[in-house]
Protein backbone atom coordinates (compact mmCIF):
# COMPACT_ATOMS: atom_id res chain seq x y z
CA UNK A 1 0.00 0.00 0.00
CA UNK A 2 1.17 3.48 -0.75
CA UNK A 3 1.38 6.30 1.76
CA UNK A 4 -1.61 7.96 0.09
CA UNK A 5 -4.06 5.22 1.14
CA UNK A 6 -2.69 5.21 4.69
CA UNK A 7 -3.00 8.99 4.98
CA UNK A 8 -6.59 8.88 3.67
CA UNK A 9 -7.47 6.19 6.22
CA UNK A 10 -5.76 8.08 9.05
CA UNK A 11 -7.57 11.30 8.07
CA UNK A 12 -10.93 9.46 7.98
CA UNK A 13 -10.37 7.96 11.41
CA UNK A 14 -9.31 11.31 12.87
CA UNK A 15 -12.34 13.14 11.47
CA UNK A 16 -14.73 10.40 12.63
CA UNK A 17 -13.20 10.57 16.11
CA UNK A 18 -13.81 14.34 16.15
CA UNK A 19 -17.46 13.76 15.19
CA UNK A 20 -17.80 11.33 18.08
CA UNK A 21 -16.21 13.81 20.52
CA UNK A 22 -18.61 16.52 19.33
CA UNK A 23 -21.53 14.17 19.97
CA UNK A 24 -20.24 13.41 23.49
CA UNK A 25 -20.07 17.14 24.22
CA UNK A 26 -23.56 17.75 22.78
CA UNK A 27 -25.06 14.88 24.78
CA UNK A 28 -23.42 16.12 27.97
CA UNK A 29 -25.39 19.37 27.63
CA UNK A 30 -28.72 17.55 27.60
CA UNK A 31 -30.25 17.70 31.06
CA UNK A 32 -31.20 14.37 32.58
CA UNK A 33 -32.76 15.46 35.85
CA UNK A 34 -29.60 14.73 37.82
CA UNK A 35 -27.30 17.60 38.69
CA UNK A 36 -23.79 17.58 37.25
CA UNK A 37 -21.43 20.54 36.73
CA UNK A 38 -21.19 19.86 32.97
CA UNK A 39 -24.72 21.21 32.58
CA UNK A 40 -23.46 24.76 32.98
CA UNK A 41 -20.45 24.38 30.66
CA UNK A 42 -22.13 26.29 27.83
CA UNK A 43 -23.02 29.28 30.07
CA UNK A 44 -21.05 32.44 29.28
CA UNK A 45 -20.82 35.26 31.81
CA UNK A 46 -20.30 38.97 31.14
CA UNK A 47 -16.93 39.51 32.81
CA UNK A 48 -15.33 42.95 32.62
CA UNK A 49 -16.64 43.67 29.13
CA UNK A 50 -16.24 40.25 27.54
CA UNK A 51 -18.02 36.90 27.68
CA UNK A 52 -16.16 34.26 29.68
CA UNK A 53 -17.07 30.61 30.32
CA UNK A 54 -18.67 30.12 33.73
CA UNK A 55 -15.85 27.75 34.76
CA UNK A 56 -13.38 30.67 34.50
CA UNK A 57 -15.30 32.96 36.84
CA UNK A 58 -16.75 30.50 39.35
CA UNK A 59 -16.46 27.05 40.85
CA UNK A 60 -19.39 24.78 39.93
CA UNK A 61 -20.13 21.76 42.11
CA UNK A 62 -22.95 19.38 42.95
CA UNK A 63 -24.72 19.96 46.27
CA UNK A 64 -27.07 16.99 45.88
CA UNK A 65 -28.81 15.03 43.13
CA UNK A 66 -31.02 17.99 42.21
CA UNK A 67 -28.92 21.06 43.09
CA UNK A 68 -25.79 22.68 41.71
CA UNK A 69 -23.82 25.28 43.65
CA UNK A 70 -21.89 28.03 41.93
CA UNK A 71 -19.27 29.85 43.99
CA UNK A 72 -17.96 32.98 42.22
CA UNK A 73 -14.22 33.66 42.50
CA UNK A 74 -15.08 37.38 42.61
CA UNK A 75 -18.10 38.01 44.88
CA UNK A 76 -19.02 41.09 42.79
CA UNK A 77 -19.75 38.82 39.84
CA UNK A 78 -22.59 36.91 41.57
CA UNK A 79 -25.36 39.00 39.96
CA UNK A 80 -23.83 38.64 36.47
CA UNK A 81 -23.42 34.88 36.93
CA UNK A 82 -26.99 34.52 38.16
CA UNK A 83 -28.25 36.53 35.16
CA UNK A 84 -26.19 34.43 32.70
CA UNK A 85 -27.59 31.16 34.11
CA UNK A 86 -31.15 32.50 34.05
CA UNK A 87 -30.79 33.73 30.42
CA UNK A 88 -29.20 30.50 29.18
CA UNK A 89 -31.49 28.15 27.26
CA UNK A 90 -31.32 25.58 30.08
CA UNK A 91 -34.53 26.69 31.80
CA UNK A 92 -32.87 27.05 35.21
CA UNK A 93 -33.73 29.53 37.97
CA UNK A 94 -30.68 30.28 40.17
CA UNK A 95 -30.99 31.76 43.67
CA UNK A 96 -28.31 33.64 45.57
CA UNK A 97 -27.71 32.86 49.22
CA UNK A 98 -24.73 34.66 50.66
CA UNK A 99 -21.70 34.18 48.43
CA UNK A 100 -23.08 31.00 46.86
CA UNK A 101 -25.56 30.67 44.01
CA UNK A 102 -27.83 27.63 44.26
CA UNK A 103 -29.24 26.21 41.01
CA UNK A 104 -32.10 23.79 41.71
CA UNK A 105 -32.95 21.46 38.84
CA UNK A 106 -36.68 21.02 38.35
CA UNK A 107 -37.90 17.43 38.04
CA UNK A 108 -38.47 16.41 34.43
CA UNK A 109 -41.99 15.63 33.28
CA UNK A 110 -42.62 12.53 31.15
CA UNK A 111 -43.29 14.79 28.16
CA UNK A 112 -40.03 16.68 28.68
CA UNK A 113 -38.11 13.39 29.03
CA UNK A 114 -39.49 12.21 25.68
CA UNK A 115 -38.58 15.56 24.14
CA UNK A 116 -35.01 15.34 25.49
CA UNK A 117 -34.78 11.73 24.32
CA UNK A 118 -35.83 12.81 20.83
CA UNK A 119 -33.23 15.59 20.96
CA UNK A 120 -30.53 13.05 21.91
CA UNK A 121 -31.52 10.86 18.94
CA UNK A 122 -31.36 13.91 16.65
CA UNK A 123 -27.84 14.69 17.91
CA UNK A 124 -26.91 11.06 17.23
CA UNK A 125 -28.34 11.30 13.69
CA UNK A 126 -26.28 14.46 13.08
CA UNK A 127 -23.14 12.61 14.20
CA UNK A 128 -23.96 9.68 11.89
CA UNK A 129 -24.44 12.08 8.97
CA UNK A 130 -21.05 13.66 9.74
CA UNK A 131 -19.39 10.21 9.89
CA UNK A 132 -20.98 9.13 6.61
CA UNK A 133 -19.84 12.40 5.05
CA UNK A 134 -16.27 11.61 6.11
CA UNK A 135 -16.65 8.16 4.50
CA UNK A 136 -17.88 9.74 1.26
CA UNK A 137 -14.97 12.24 1.20
CA UNK A 138 -12.43 9.50 1.90
CA UNK A 139 -13.82 7.26 -0.83
CA UNK A 140 -13.71 10.22 -3.22
CA UNK A 141 -10.04 10.84 -2.35
CA UNK A 142 -9.32 7.15 -3.03
CA UNK A 143 -11.10 7.34 -6.42
CA UNK A 144 -9.16 10.49 -7.32
CA UNK A 145 -5.87 8.81 -6.41
CA UNK A 146 -6.87 5.79 -8.53
CA UNK A 147 -7.69 8.04 -11.52
CA UNK A 148 -4.29 9.72 -11.19
CA UNK A 149 -2.74 6.23 -11.05
CA UNK A 150 -1.21 6.98 -7.64
CA UNK A 151 -2.72 3.77 -6.23
CA UNK A 152 -3.78 0.42 -7.67
CA UNK A 153 -7.36 -0.88 -7.83
CA UNK A 154 -6.49 -3.32 -5.03
CA UNK A 155 -5.27 -0.44 -2.86
CA UNK A 156 -8.48 1.44 -3.64
CA UNK A 157 -10.63 -1.56 -2.66
CA UNK A 158 -8.65 -2.19 0.55
CA UNK A 159 -8.85 1.51 1.43
CA UNK A 160 -12.62 1.59 0.89
CA UNK A 161 -13.03 -1.55 3.01
CA UNK A 162 -10.96 0.00 5.83
CA UNK A 163 -12.94 3.25 5.69
CA UNK A 164 -16.20 1.26 5.80
CA UNK A 165 -14.95 -0.62 8.88
CA UNK A 166 -14.19 2.72 10.58
CA UNK A 167 -17.65 3.97 9.60
CA UNK A 168 -19.38 0.88 11.03
CA UNK A 169 -17.32 1.10 14.24
CA UNK A 170 -18.05 4.79 14.81
CA UNK A 171 -21.75 4.50 13.98
CA UNK A 172 -21.92 1.66 16.51
CA UNK A 173 -20.30 3.98 19.08
CA UNK A 174 -22.86 6.69 18.28
CA UNK A 175 -25.72 4.22 18.80
CA UNK A 176 -24.21 3.14 22.13
CA UNK A 177 -23.78 6.73 23.37
CA UNK A 178 -27.30 7.77 22.32
CA UNK A 179 -28.80 4.61 23.84
CA UNK A 180 -27.04 5.24 27.15
CA UNK A 181 -28.15 8.89 27.15
CA UNK A 182 -31.77 7.95 26.40
CA UNK A 183 -31.71 5.41 29.23
CA UNK A 184 -30.31 8.07 31.56
CA UNK A 185 -32.97 10.60 30.49
CA UNK A 186 -35.89 8.19 30.90
CA UNK A 187 -34.70 7.04 34.34
CA UNK A 188 -36.93 8.56 37.01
Amino acid sequence: MTQSVDSIKKDAETRMTKSLETLKNDLAKIRTGRAHPGLLESVRVEYYGSKAPLSQVANVSTADARTLTVTPFDKGQAAAIEKAIRESDLGLNPMSSGGVIRVPLPALTEERRKELSKHARAEGENAKVAIRSVRRDSNQHLKDALKKKLITEDDDKRGEDAVQKFTDKFIGEVDKLVGAKEKEIMQV
